[in-house]
Formats: structure tokens, C-alpha cells, sequence
């Protein structure tokens, strides 16, 4: 046995509450090298005849990526504290595995086995309920819809009249979201997530001037309030973004500085590196990567950690916000976050938290900051097998476990997943313009765990290239979009709506990576029922023989509402097709 491929940490990722009975215990062990696995466990404080009583239950793999498996258990200790160990099995030996380390057999010092103290409350990661269900539609608001041309900007262009460049003016405004609502709730969208709204120079409104004002060319207050009333009457949910990790040079404080040097009020709200601020050729302050149009803000200056916490508070108060995205969220000092939380949880509890960050997120994810964070390896991974053509589906398959395997299931529930977005090429046009390969990137989008973006247009075939291509205009002559596209986004939002399988209930796992070259699958449980998703990710045909045995004669196709025929375990699955089997156990 290879022993140091065991890994476990009495942590938030290894052993962790669902809720105030439910405790998950994982472990992971070199792939193939361990054929069996069983947790020991007992009350700490119960003995009898100075011996220790504990119990053993199998665990059962959860996944395999390239180099381990990833087994679990589900446990509800009776008056919510634990210790517990690991007795591991294969062919050769039987050892035991606990918080000192190995021994040949299940030791009776209780020290030597891990300690999962007590199921506090409030130590549990909670995040709101409705995000599970919850299919979100990110608009970049200056290029949705014009519905107010009297708000246009000067040299505002024609709506769609050019492809967009970096500083391009189209008028998209909050009118124009608003008379187009009723296409969302066709569409079966039931969650927005703007781009920023505030006061600022840029059409991406991310060098914010004013983080208390709405920028005129979308409209007034009044309109923004009307927007969430209207969102709400239709099941709704609006998620606005705000970047606290820097502001925009005409932010007045960063002026005043530019202004009076070392004499400003407000020196110390920016990282400066000398009295007298200097922007070219290169800026002698902390910047967002090296723009020198948006300065790093000081988070730990008590006046800048005021001045945002308001402005996280008077959002979700004055205008009953769902949800906050914040921009560059890795780089805030993390006391910021923790106190934001409180502020604005203090406002509304079941506010949505959900940080952009790029990399593993677990420091942010521990229940005292953040609710979720963007997850992109979810996007590179799909992008790569669907797109790129450079993974294989065993390599995706192993991937995607292996972040599955990075947080515990309450935090995968709520993950933000998404494929496209104002800061990546159109989906379609990294896919070549090939529609089946994109239908099949939805169908993965919108029946995975998590809750899933999509991009304003990509629904209709919206093509351009990196920043500024990616931000055209939305299309609203029907001649133009793809309603076939359109037709099977809607369908999808449908089926992951009428089976709970498909959101966030059940147990979720990948099929074996080794089924096929061309194929792959993934299976959502419950004690009744199963959900299988299968992708045929090539142009030619295939027969994929499943590593289990289905009796239901009923079994149907949730795409075409067809049958699906068993012929020995094989289902055969048409160049890029993709089927969606539920089956009763």
C-alpha cells in the first residue's frame, strides 16, 4: 500500500457539517491502490472497562482523477461529536490510519484517532437555498437593449451598427432590461447579474467614480428601483457587481489626491509610493495590474472600510439587492470581507455572497466571507475538451473530479458556473462556430451541480472574439437569432427546473473515465430515481456500455421524450448527441 498517497485533514474540506446531524467524511488514497475502506467511529466519551467503544461502516468512492480515489462517509453522530479513523484494505496488508499516523491495527489510545470536536452551528458553511435553483442571466448593461435614447451618451453609435471597439457607446440602458424582462421568463431565467451600474467614464463601468449613484446613461435611482420591482413580480433575483479592490481615477478622493499631493485628506485611502502621484509613464502608486486608471484602494484605512461597507449595506437596503459580485475579490484583505459579510447578512441573511476569484478558494470559502466563488476551472475544463480539442475526455473527466473534489458539497451546490462571459471570447466562437458542440456545453451547464450563468446572446448564437468582441450588442430581430439555439437553452432550463436531480439534489458522479475515447457521463441519485447525462463528444457515432444494470422498461430520454432501449448495457449515442436518461431503481 502507498501509504504517503493517503491523505486526510480534520478540516472544513475532509470532515465538514452539512447541517447540525450530518457530518461528511472524506479521504482520498492513491488510485487502484486500495480495494477497500472503512471508517472507525464512536463517541469520545464513550468507554466501558477503560476501553474505548467504536463502530467501523464502509465509505464508497466518490471519484478518481489521474492520481487518486476520493472516498467518502456519511455520518450522523448522535450527539454531534466524533472521533474517528481509517482502517484501509487491499491485497497485500490491512493498516490503520489515524491522526499520529499508521498502525498495523486499530489502536486503543483515543488520541491517536481524528476529532471532529461538536457540530456547532455556528461553524456550519451556510448559504442561501434559492441559489440552488437559481438560473442566472449576466447582462452587460450597456449592450442589452436601448430603451431610453435620451440617456445616450454623446457619440453614441446605432445599436448594433459596428462591431464594438474598447471605448464604443451603444445606449444600453435599464429601460431597455426592463421592456425585455418578459424575454427572460421565456427564456426561464429566474436570476440577473449585472455588470457594474455604477457612476463611471468606461461603457464596463469597472473604474467606478461614485458607488452610491446609478451612471446616468442607465438611468435614474427611480428607474433601478422599478427594475427590481418588475424583476421581483416575475421570480427574479438581482445580483449587482461592485469592485472594492480599486476605484477609477475620477474617483473624487483620488483626485483630491492628484490635486494637493501630500496635503490630501486622503492619502491614506490609496497605496501611494511617494507625496507626489505620478501616472505616467508608469503610475508611482499600487494599481489593478498596471492600469493606472484604477488605483488600489487602502481596505485597512477605517474611512475606506466605512465608505464600501455602506456602500455594500445601502444597496442591499434601500433597493432589496439578492445578491453582491465582487470584482477582484482575491486581492481585498480578507478582515474586509469577513466584515462585509456581517454587515450586509445583518441586512438581508439569505443575501447571496460571490467572489470572483480565479484559483482555489478554499481561505474565502470557510463560512465567514464569501457564499461562492466564479468557478473557472469549471469554464476551463469545458472549454478545452469542447472547444480547444487539447483534453481528452478521460483527462476532463479526471479534471472535473478533481475539482469536484476541492470543497465540500455544500459549497459545489452553490458554486457560480459559467462558459462565457464579458472577459472571454464568445462560446460560439471558440467553438468554431459549431452549434452541436455548443448545445453540448449547455447541456453540461445546466444539468451540473452548482448554479448556472449564461452570457446575454450566447443563447442566440452571439459570436465575437477576446474584450472588445465579446461585448456586442444583443440581437432582437428575430430574423437574426438562432431559434434553434434558443429553442434547446429553453428546453434545458426546463428539464433542470422539473427534476430536482438536475439542480442540486442527489448525489452527483462521474461515469468511469475509461468507458469510451469519445464519451462520457455523469449520474444524478436519489433513493427512487436516477438521472444519467451522457455526451458523445466526437463526430462519429458511438456505443457506450454502462458499469451497471438498469431494469426500468420506462426509462426515457428527458431531451426528445423518447424510450431509451437497453441492448446489454450499451446505449448508442449519435455524433455530438447528448441524452438525458431518467430511470426509476
Amino acid at each position: 500500500m502507498i501509504r504517503e498517497a493517503v491523505h486526510h485533514r480534520a478540516d472544513r474540506i475532509d470532515a465538514y457539517a452539512m447541517n447540525e446531524k450530518e457530518l461528511h467524511i472524506q479521504i482520498k488514497t492513491k488510485k487502484k491502490d486500495v480495494d477497500e475502506l472503512k471508517l472507525l467511529l464512536g463517541d469520545p466519551y464513550d468507554w466501558t472497562d477503560s476501553l474505548w467503544n467504536f463502530t467501523s461502516i464502509p465509505m464508497t468512492i466518490s471519484g478518481s482523477d489521474d492520481l487518486y480515489d476520493y472516498w467518502i462517509a456519511v455520518v450522523t453522530p448522535e450527539l454531534r461529536r466524533l472521533r474517528y479513523g481509517f482502517q484501509l484494505y487491499n491485497r497485500k496488508e490491512s493498516v490503520f490510519f489515524g491522526e499520529k499516523g499508521f498502525r498495523e491495527s486499530p489502536p486503543e489510545d483515543i488520541g491517536e484517532y481524528f476529532c471532529f470536536p461538536y457540530i456547532n452551528k455556528a461553524d456550519i458553511f451556510t448559504a442561501p437555498e434559492w441559489v440552488k435553483d437559481t438560473v442566472w442571466y449576466q447582462i452587460f448593461p450597456e449592450r442589452f437593449a436601448n430603451g431610453d435614447p435620451s440617456l445616450d451618451p454623446k457619440g453614441t453609435l446605432p445599436w448594433g451598427s459596428e462591431d464594438p471597439k474598447v471605448n464604443s457607446f451603444f445606449g444600453g440602458d435599464m429601460q431597455g432590461i426592463i421592456n425585455h424582462l418578459d424575454y427572460l421568463v421565456e427564456l426561464g431565467v429566474t436570476g440577473i447579474y449585472f455588470n457594474p451600474l455604477f457612476t463611471a467614464t468606461s461603457n464596463h463601468k469597472y473604474d467606478t467614480i461614485d458607488y452610491f449613484e446609478i451612471d446616468p446613461q442607465f438611468g435614474s435611482k427611480e428607474t433601478f428601483k422599478t427594475l427590481v420591482q418588475e424583476c421581483k413580480k416575475r421570480g427574479i433575483r438581482i445580483m449587482l457587481d461592485a469592485v472594492f479592490n480599486h476605484s477609477g481615477y475620477y474617483f473624487p478622493p483620488f483626485q483630491d489626491v492628484l490635486k494637493k499631493g501630500k496635503e490630501s485628506r486622503y492619502n491614506d485611502w490609496f497605496h501611494l509610493w511617494d507625496y507626489h502621484v505620478e501616472t505616467k509613464p508608469k503610475p508611482n502608486y499600487d494599481t489593478f495590474g498596471f492600469t493606472y486608471m484604477m488605483p488600489k484602494l487602502n481596505t485597512e484605512n477605517p474611512e475606506v472600510k466605512n465608505y464600501l461597507l455602506e456602500c455594500g449595506r445601502y444597496w442591499a437596503r434601500e433597493f432589496d439587492i439578492d445578491a453582491w459580485r465582487l470584482d477582484v475579490a482575491n486581492e481585498v484583505d480578507q478582515a474586509f470581507w469577513r466584515d462585509f459579510r456581517s454587515e450586509v447578512k445583518a441586512i438581508n441573511p439569505d443575501l447571496y455572497i460571490l467572489g470572483e476569484i480565479w484559483h482555489d478558494s478554499i481561505p474565502w470559502l470557510k463560512g465567514d466571507q464569501f457564499d461562492a466563488v466564479m468557478n473557472y476551472p469549471f469554464t476551463t475544463n469545458v472549454l478545452r475538451l469542447f472547444a480547444k480539442k487539447d483534453l481528452t475526455v478521460k483527462e476532463f473527466v479526471e479534471d472535473m473530479t478533481k475539482v469536484q473534489h476541492m470543497y465540500p458539497k455544500n459549497i459545489n451546490q452553490v458554486t457560480f458556473n459559467l462558459v462565457g462571459s464579458h472577459d472571454t471570447p464568445r462560446i460560439l466562437t471558440e467553438c468554431e462556430n459549431n452549434k452541436e458542440t455548443l448545445k453540448q456545453i449547455f447541456t453540461i451547464l445546466l444539468t451540473y451541480y452548482g448554479t448556472p450563468s449564461i452570457y446575454y446572446g450566447d443563447e442566440i448564437g452571439l459570436t465575437g472574439g477576446q474584450d472588445p468582441g465579446c461585448r456586442k450588442c444583443m440581437e432582437w430581430d428575430e430574423t437574426k437569432l438562432d431559434q434553434e439555439l434558443l429553442e434547446w437553452v429553453k428546453s434545458l432550463i426546463a428539464i433542470r427546473k422539473s427534476e430536482p436531480l438536475l439542480a442540486n439534489a442527489g448525489t452527483f458522479s462521474f461515469l468511469p473515465s475509461d468507458l469510451s475515447e469519445k464519451s462520457f457521463g455523469y449520474i444524478r441519485s436519489n433513493e427512487s430515481t436516477s438521472v444519467i447525462v451522457l455526451l458523445n463528444t466526437s463526430d462519429k457515432k458511438d456505443k457506450l456500455k454502462l458499469p451497471f444494470t438498469f431494469e426500468d422498461p420506462n426509462a426515457v430520454d428527458l431531451l426528445t421524450g423518447k424510450s431509451v432501449k437497453w441492448n446489454k448495457g450499451k446505449v448508442n449515442l449519435d455524433p455530438l448527441e447528448a441524452k438525458i436518461i431518467k430511470l426509476s431503481h
